[in-house]
C-alpha cells in the first residue's frame, strides 16, 4: 500500500520545512500539506496544498478517508510565548487538535501519528542539568501543561486503541528559512537576523540562561527517522527527549563576533524569562539514541555559520 501523509500546520517553522523532507522521500503526490493560512511557494508549487481546520473533526476525518492517508504528522499549536497571552484559548486549540487527530486517526485507519511535545513539559521541580527521560515533571506553563497531557493521551491511544503514536520532545528549533513563530527559544533565531541586519540585538532572556537547541535540517531528519523506525524498536509511546546543544544568550553572541566582530548584545528580560528559567538547560537524550538511532550533525559553531550565510543570501535576494 502507498504511503500517503498528511501534515497539518504545513505553512509554520517546522511544518513547511518537513513537507518538503517528506516529499523528497514520499514524492510530491503522496504528501498533503494543510494548514489554515497559506503555505510558502514552494510548498505550494511542488505538491498538494489545501486549508484545512485541525478543529474541524469531520473535515479533518472526511480528508483521511478521501485521501487514503496512512500516515500523520499534526504540528499545529499555540507556542509557548503566545499562549501565556491566550491561556484559555491556547489550551483549548492545543488540546482540541490534537484528540482531533487521535480520534481521526482510530477512526480512519491512518495508524501512525506524529504529534511534536517539548522541553516545556518540564517545570521548576525538574532537574536542570541532562534532564532525564523520566523524571519530575511539572511544568507550569498552559504551552508545557498541554503538552505534558498530551503525551499522556498519545500513549493512552496507542494502548487502548493501537494507534501507532510517535512523539519527540523538541528543544528550542533555528531555521532562517520562517519567522519565529512566539516561542521562548525564539531568541536563537532573532539574534542572527538582526546580528546581519543591524549589528545589534536585544534579548529577551538573561545572559546566562541555558537553554537545549537544534538547527532545524537535524531535528526534521531526527522526525523523519522516528517515524521509519520499526514499532519493535520503540520502548517509548509517550515522547522521546530529543537534544541538540545547550548555549545560553552570551555563548551564542561571542560565537556570532566570530564572523561579525562589532556585533553587540543588550539584555532586556520579559516574562519569557520565567518560562525559560523553569526549563532544562541540558537533556539526557540517550533513550532516543539508543532505540532509533537519533543523531545530531550541527554544533553551536557549524550552526551559526550555517544561519549567518543562510541569512545573508535570503536578505540579498529580498533586496
Amino acid at each position: 500500500m502507498d504511503t500517503n501523509i498528511l501534515v497539518i500546520g504545513s505553512s509554520g517553522q517546522i511544518g513547511s520545512e518537513l513537507v518538503m523532507a517528506l516529499r523528497k522521500i514520499y514524492g510530491n503526490n503522496h504528501v498533503f500539506a494543510t494548514d489554515i493560512k497559506q503555505p510558502t511557494e514552494e510548498i505550494r508549487k511542488s505538491g498538494p496544498f489545501q486549508i484545512l481546520d485541525v478543529l474541524d473533526f469531520n473535515n479533518l476525518l472526511h480528508f483521511l478517508v478521501r485521501f487514503n492517508i496512512t500516515e500523520i504528522y499534526n504540528l499545529a499549536a499555540v507556542l509557548s510565548g503566545n499562549a501565556e497571552k491566550i491561556p484559555l484559548q491556547a489550551w483549548d486549540i492545543n488540546m482540541r487538535a490534537l484528540m482531533n487527530t487521535l480520534e481521526a486517526a482510530r477512526e480512519s485507519g491512518a495508524k501512525k501519528l506524529f504529534w511534536p511535545s517539548s522541553i516545556a513539559v518540564f517545570g521548576p521541580t525538574t532537574p536542570r542539568r541532562n534532564t532525564p527521560q523520566t523524571t519530575i515533571m511539572e511544568p507550569n506553563t498552559v504551552y508545557g501543561i498541554s503538552k505534558l497531557a498530551g503525551e499522556r493521551w498519545g500513549e493512552y491511544y496507542n494502548k487502548r486503541y493501537g494507534v501507532d503514536f510517535r512523539s519527540v520532545r523538541y528543544p528550542g528549533l533555528i531555521s532562517y528559512k520562517t519567522e519565529p513563530g512566539g516561542g521562548t527559544t525564539d531568541y536563537a533565531v532573532e539574534i542572527f537576523f538582526e546580528a546581519v541586519k543591524k549589528g545589534h540585538y536585544q534579548c529577551f532572556l538573561k545572559e546566562n540562561t541555558a537553554l537545549p537547541m537544534m538547527f532545524m535540517e537535524d531535528a526534521i531528519s531526527n522526525t523523519i527517522k522516528l517515524m521509519q523506525a520499526d514499532a519493535k524498536q520503540l520502548s517509548l509511546r509517550s515522547s522521546y527527549n530529543m537534544a541538540g546543544i545547550s548555549f545560553d544568550p552570551k555563548q551564542l553572541a561571542a560565537e556570532i563576533r566570530k564572523h561579525i566582530p562589532g556585533f553587540t548584545i543588550s539584555f532586556k528580560p520579559d516574562f519569557r524569562q520565567a518560562i525559560a528559567e523553569s526549563w532544562p538547560a541540558s537533556i539526557d537524550d540517550s533513550v532516543a539514541r539508543r532505540d532509533w538511532n537519533m543523531e545530531t550533525t550541527y554544533d553551536i559553531g557549524k550552526l551559526t555559520s550555517t544561519m549567518l550565510e543562510k541569512i545573508r543570501e535570503k536578505l540579498e535576494k529580498k533586496a
